[in-house]
């Protein structure tokens, strides 16, 4: 069977397709599909898509209870989302919506980021092993541009699965959608999915509402601890009433690891440092000619701006096109924005070197004036690129930007503190400023982990956090953090206070980052 469609270029914005054109929609009967996996098949043989990675494939899950007991299938896709949030989330336009609606990728900009992972509110887009940039369906694009279906619509023995435009009122998608009962998945994140599912169970569509079970069943043997296994081997661990056991997947992975957790980290001391130290200078309590002002700030964070711009290089899966976030731009993406809102920040910091090595303090408290809020904005930018990534309930937090200025201001306390010894003409002041940075960084964490969280995937991440597989990251951080509270004390306890407090700081990092990545998106 052939189709017509309309030639297809790249858009630019993410949102429905312009009038006149094909919206290409898909169907997915769940009451037709036998699981036989020949769409997973033919996808792997069109695409060219290696092992261990799939385009699409079909979920199990059992509902019931022996001898009452069926199984349910959900082939498993991304949904070519009208407002795609990894389109919005990639830096390079990578990610791309053509004017048909179809979220499609070009590998010759992908820098692999991962930003679409973590924005991808289905997990559907993975990392292609054998070329290591980013990959996922594209409702097999070039084949419907020369009027082909999609290898998995040719190769479905009871055509489960429909593909057409929907904007044609005779094309079978159009009758479907618009006169049967059909869902989608996680409409809660208002992307408008153009994937439709009919005759699918709940527990199939919604990632916690099936349990997911311990290792050593058959079809689950072969996967591995780690982030696909949260809630594994805790009964209650899905938030549906039906009896249903998660019986094939997978293997998911988190998108983003240790050196997201660490460059937080690194971000917040290069921005808390000279923050703190010019605020200082500003009301009095520093001298501008003060080392700690004059050198010491501007150093730490000039050394800790470079920490976090490796991090941050060594994390792309193609380091060597990380000039691509300068010179492509993407304008949404928030770590286009960051990367831009870092180099003005240190662009500051480097000038006040500059002044300090020419022995000129005069424009410094002008360049704070311009500085600060670029600083606030260095440490703060990243709760903008966590609130893009929609898949993670847990960062979704408004209170994230002012708790990241928080941390912030802790950490350039802690580093000044340390810089100092504990002693000098701020100690005092220093001290005191830590002791309230980290009273206010645990009042926030108090709220996080104790306050009703508006979804179950959020809960979810918040107990992995508190009491799961990244509770000593988070308590050892807790505890760390609290023995900041003594820096006022002064000398040798206000030195060993500011490192715990830095390595608190960084043990929660840890937890929060990885914990908010740990619950099932499909």
């Amino acid at each position: 069977m052939t189709l017509t469609a309309e030639p297809a270029c790249r858009a630019a914005e993410s949102g429905p397709p312009a009038t006149g054109l094909a919206r290409w929609v898909k169907v997915l009967d769940q009451s037709a599909c036998i699981g036989c996996h020949a769409c997973t098949t033919a996808c792997k043989s069109e695409n060219a898509v290696p092992l261990s990675v799939t385009r699409t494939y079909v979920k199990y899950v059992e509902v019931g209870t022996f001898p009452q007991v069926r199984r349910s299938f959900q082939v498993t896709r991304c949904n070519q989302c009208d407002y795609a949030p990894c389109v919005a989330a990639c830096p390079t336009s990578a990610m791309h919506q053509r004017p048909d609606g179809i979220v499609d990728f070009d590998k010759r900009a992908c820098i692999g980021c991962k930003a679409c992972m973590a924005a991808c509110p289905y997990d559907a887009i993975f990392i292609n092993p054998d070329d290591h940039f980013a990959e996922k369906c594209n409702f097999c694009a070039h084949r419907l541009d020369i009027g082909l279906e999609p290898a998995c619509v040719t190769v479905c023995p009871t055509q489960a699965i429909l593909v057409g435009d929907v904007n044609d009122p005779t094309s079978a998608v159009s009758q479907i959608v618009n006169r049967s009962p059909v869902a989608v998945r996680r409409p809660e994140k208002e992307t408008h999915p153009k994937v439709f599912y009919r005759g699918a169970h709940q527990a199939t569509l919604d990632p916690l509402a099936a349990r997911r079970p311990d290792g050593g069943i058959y079809m689950w043997s072969e996967q591995p601890g780690g982030h696909d296994q949260v809630g594994a081997g805790h009964p209650h661990n899905h938030n549906s009433s039906a009896a249903a056991l998660l019986a094939y997947d997978v293997s998911h992975t988190a998108p983003w690891d240790w050196r997201v957790s660490l460059y937080t980290w690194t971000k917040g001391i290069a921005a808390g440092v000279w923050l703190v130290a010019v605020i200082l200078a500003l009301f009095g309590n520093l001298a501008w000619s003060d080392p700690l002002v004059r050198w010491v700030a501007p150093l730490v964070s000039v050394a800790f701006l470079g920490i976090t711009g490796g991090l941050l290089i060594w994390d792309l899966e193609h380091p060597e096109r990380f000039y691509f976030i300068f010179t492509k731009p993407q304008w949404r993406s928030w770590l286009v924005r960051g990367g831009f809102i870092i180099g003005a920040y240190g662009t500051v910091v480097g000038l006040h070197l500059l002044f300090s090595l020419l022995g000129v303090t005069g424009p410094m408290p002008v360049l704070s004036i311009v500085g600060i809020p670029l600083a606030v904005m260095s440490a703060v930018y990243t709760a903008y690129l966590f609130a893009q990534s929609k898949a993670r309930d847990l960062w979704q937090s408004p209170l994230l930007p002012p708790h990241m200025a928080v941390q912030a201001v802790m950490a350039g306390a802690a580093a000044l503190v340390v810089a100092g010894a504990g002693n000098g003409s701020a100690a005092d002041v220093l001290g005191w400023t830590l002791a309230g940075a980290c009273a206010a960084h645990l009042l926030m964490v108090a709220g996080e982990v104790t306050l009703a969280h508006p979804t179950a995937h959020a809960h979810l991440a918040a107990r992995e956090m508190t009491s799961g597989r990244f509770s000593r990251f988070f308590r050892t951080g807790a505890v760390l953090v609290a023995a900041g509270l003594l820096c006022p004390l002064g000398g040798p306890v206000a030195v060993l206070a500011a490192l715990g407090a830095l390595v608190g700081l960084l043990a929660h990092e840890h937890a929060y980052v990885q914990a908010g990545q740990s619950v099932p998106l499909a």
